[in-house]
């Protein structure tokens, strides 16, 4: 199999700008946790610290004293400090998401990267996957390599949603006063479920997304949709999915064609070979499907072998039958 190596200056690229990246991910959870604000309120003659969340709500920490003196300035000054971090590393990942563009580090399509950002944003990446072949991004950031464009040639989307963690999701998107689509829909206004596939999502441009998930097990809702809302993703069935859904969680930073950056989340490289030798050799698989199976298994085989040794020693999970 020929793999392109991206080059010197790209690679350097793409590491530095890897390390920024992560570095503005790290600077966000900090800046989490000082989200809202502290305020001094006087009740019936006596000060107050009352603590605020972005959501509005507060709470009284108690009267002033110098405890809650400490309190509040210790707050205010991770507060500023956390917003600072996030401003300049923002700012420098600008930067390198231009120097991206002009090196073509990335080639991921936009709408991609726009959907795992959108998800990052909602905090709603740790549900979903992504599987089938918008995961060989993921493996040849990690390799620093190109794989072959007709491994890679697809006008769809695959997120594997884990319906072990169904509550959670359910509980992020009440508190978004969201549904999954209506956030898919602030990447792509014109993106609609289609009427006889509901767990298909395509917009304007005939780009799909598409909402997978394990074959119904014990606890496992059936039917299962994503949100209460009347128009949402109704997940579909995948067959074998558990066999995803149960493997390591592989992540990469992906580039876009544009040098916009974000985190994709799929499965361990070797786990995603075995589901797609499976696939390949399934009697009622299409065989134009099956022949692209088994060149994505024998890519993202060889390129373990090749390029990543260090995942060759798969976890168990990653291969079992």
């Amino acid at each position: 199999m020929d793999f392109q190596d991206i080059g010197d200056d790209a690679r350097r690229q793409y590491i530095d700008a890897r390390a920024t990246f992560e570095a503005l991910e790290a600077a966000e959870v900090q800046a989490a946790g000082v989200r809202g604000g502290m305020y001094w309120k006087t009740v019936n003659g006596v000060e107050y610290l009352v603590r605020t969340s972005t959501r509005n709500a507060q709470k009284s920490l108690g009267a002033r004293s110098p405890e809650t003196e400490a309190i509040h300035a210790g707050f205010v000054q991770r507060k500023e400090e956390a917003e600072g971090r996030v401003k300049d590393l923002g700012e420098a990942l600008a930067r390198h998401q231009r120097m991206n563009r002009a090196l073509f580090v990335g080639r991921v399509p936009t709408i991609v990267i726009d959907i795992l950002d959108m998800l990052q944003r909602a905090d709603i990446a740790e549900h979903f996957n992504v599987v089938g072949t918008h995961a060989l991004y993921a493996y040849e950031a990690a390799a620093g390599v190109r794989l072959q464009s007709a491994a890679v040639a697809t006008r769809d989307v695959d997120l594997l949603w884990d319906t072990r963690k169904r509550f959670r999701l359910a509980t992020q998107l009440k508190r978004l006063d969201s549904s999954m689509l209506a956030l898919l829909r602030k990447v792509d206004k014109t993106f609609a479920l289609i009427a006889d596939q509901r767990y298909t999502a395509v917009n304007s441009k005939g780009f799909e997304v598409d909402i997978l998930r394990r074959e119904a097990q014990e606890q496992d809702p059936h039917p299962a949709q994503l949100s209460d809302a009347e128009d949402d993703f109704w997940a579909v069935q995948a067959h074998n999915a558990e066999q995803l859904v149960s493997a390591p969680r592989f992540s990469a930073v992906v580039v876009g064609t544009t040098g916009h950056m974000a985190r994709m989340n799929t499965v361990h490289p070797l786990a995603f070979v075995r589901f797609k030798r499976w696939l390949a050799q399934r009697p009622d698989r299409d065989p134009l499907k099956s022949g692209r199976d088994s060149l994505q298994a024998d890519t993202v085989e060889e390129l373990v072998r090749d390029y990543l040794p260090q995942l060759a020693d798969a976890p168990r999970d990653a291969t079992r039958p």
